[in-house]
């Protein structure tokens, strides 16, 4: 709860939020929007609570092991870095059509170029998917716990948001979500493997939700380390649009990188819609040599499941945690014993970052990234000297 300061004049707010750091400017004299131009704002985004996101190390001056954004501990390729230190026409705007970067995704990914939409990280392209789809009212099928960003978008973009609980085991509820569909029904979103949850979505689940006639967005923002993909779907249905992302595997997550594979009558309207620049030269070099260099890339993958499935076991050993199985470069844990904002906090006072959940649906539970070996031994000391000493008071 916020509250007032006792006399004089107000000041703004800074309050923290599940990690996420805000500025509370709504009873600011000085940062308060005037009432005669708040009046031509949109009413449904005043009251909008912000996406909360994770905070950089840098802001707080010191080195921590950095466990709470599923980004890879192992950097970039090598040629990535080389590429943009020898490159000097920054000056100039980027290809607004990405044609080199397309023509080497259709490589990777095994389909016809025309279905690829480059964006700015995976959050644009959600975002370009519901305003070309919305009208406002239409309704969007959210099937928590996931991913925040679908339900912050389809709010900003003046959709309806309807969450659909998963199964206790995180899976989909197919005939519950059917329920929910209607005439104002635009999509559905699916991330798999699920963030948070880790899990993996059966292509027969997303077969039978593409059969219920909607849009179905599958975020694959993890694929890299499930193996799993319906990419090779799209060509044959024309309703279903598969999200990647260069941020987790590929080790460019500050660059923003991300693309859509999507029907072509689709993808055309996205392009149509999308702002001409809006994957920055950087972005578009750093993405070529990454898809360049992807032995290398590989190679760091499989060292992230190996050390993902140490960590697996070693949570299990603790009595507090019950870890769950994760085809993602992250694990959930529910915390049995104790608090996890609790857990979070002190472990966080040992320059150990993770994340921690206190929603309905994940009351006291922690996701934790896969880092490098010597980052899980870390963690577990810690949280064993947690479990020895404090979980009993926490």
């Amino acid at each position: 709860m916020r509250e007032r300061p006792h006399g004089g004049s107000v000041s703004p707010l800074i309050y923290i939020i599940g990690g996420g750091l805000y500025l509370d400017i709504t009873e600011s004299s000085s940062l308060a929007t005037n009432s005669k131009i708040e009046k031509m704002l949109r009413k449904d985004l005043l009251q909008m609570p912000g996406y909360e996101p994770i905070i950089p190390p840098e802001r707080f001056g010191a080195e921590v092991i950095k466990l709470d954004g599923n980004e890879n501990s192992y950097g970039c390729s090598h040629r990535v870095q080389q590429a943009l230190r020898n490159y000097f026409d920054y000056h100039i705007y980027p290809d607004p059509d990405q044609r080199e970067v397309k023509q080497a995704l259709e490589e990777y990914v095994g389909v016809n170029s025309n279905h690829i939409v480059v964006g700015n990280g995976s959050d644009e392209l959600i975002d370009l998917v519901l305003r070309l789809t919305l009208e406002p009212g239409d309704g969007v099928i959210n099937c928590v716990p996931t991913f925040g960003m679908y339900s912050f978008s389809t709010v900003v973009c003046g959709g309806r948001i309807i969450d659909v609980p998963r199964k206790q085991d995180f899976s989909l509820d197919i005939e519950e979500i059917a329920k929910f569909v209607d005439n104002r029904t635009k999509v559905i979103f699916i991330a798999s493997p699920n963030n948070p949850t880790g899990n993996l979505t059966p292509r027969e689940d997303i077969l039978r939700l593409l059969e219920i006639g909607v849009i179905v967005v599958v975020d694959e923002a993890y694929y890299e380390f499930s193996g799993e993909t319906v990419i090779n779907l799209v060509p044959d249905n024309d309703n279903l649009i598969v999200l990647r992302t260069f941020s987790k595997w590929a080790g460019l997550a500050g660059l923003r990188a991300g693309y859509a594979v999507a029907p072509v009558s689709i993808a055309r309207h996205i392009h149509k819609i999308k702002p001409p620049y809006n994957v920055n030269v950087a972005a578009q070099i750093a993405m070529l040599e990454s898809l360049k260099d992807l032995e290398h890339l590989r190679q760091i993958v499989k060292a992230i499941i190996a050390e993902r499935e140490r960590l697996l076991e070693l949570l299990t050993e603790l009595p507090f945690l019950e870890p769950y199985p994760s085809q993602a470069n992250f694990i959930l844990c529910k915390v049995k014993s104790g608090s996890a904002r609790e857990i979070y906090q002190q472990l966080r006072e040992k320059g150990i970052w993770l994340r921690y959940f206190n929603t309905p649906l994940l009351k006291d539970y922690i996701r934790i990234s896969v880092g490098k070996p010597e980052y899980t031994d870390i963690l577990v000391d810690a949280l064993t000297q947690l479990g020895n000493f404090h979980v009993k008071t926490l």
